[in-house]
């Protein structure tokens, strides 16, 4: 099961950021909720046919940042964050929207999914400076 993850090796984006973004934007969703169980380390390396360390980073990564935990018996399972933001599931539906209809209107004008991705961390840098 790579649970819809690809690897572009001809992305500037080391293997391992890419495993972590998916596997974040797929929690982030609710697409692997809180209780999934991830494939294991060379599993998931073996399917991408990538070096299980490249996997095994992005796993780290992700345990850092809550999201997933490795238990011995267990394997590796989803943690966190299900939950809605802010406890407010009308503004979480609406965020879901926008973005749906985002990726929409970005798709209909021929934008390929990077150039939205990269357009989108542009702009959510360039808010982050006037926020401060």
């Amino acid at each position: 099961m790579t649970a819809g993850i690809t690897i572009d090796l001809g992305d500037p984006v080391p293997p391992y950021e890419q495993i972590r973004r998916q596997l974040s934007s797929l929690i982030a969703v609710g697409a692997l909720p809180p209780g999934s169980r991830l494939p294991t380390v060379r599993s998931l390396a073996a399917d991408l046919g990538i070096a299980a360390g490249t996997v095994a980073r992005a796993y780290r990564e992700l345990e850092q940042s809550g999201l997933i935990e490795a238990r011995r018996r267990n394997g590796t399972i989803v943690v966190g964050p299900a939950e809605v933001p802010h406890g407010n599931a009308g503004a979480d539906a609406a965020v879901m929207a926008a973005v749906d209809g985002l990726i929409a209107t970005a798709r209909h004008a021929g934008f390929r999914d990077e150039t939205l991705v990269d357009l989108l961390r542009g702009r959510l840098a360039q808010t982050s400076k006037l926020d401060s």
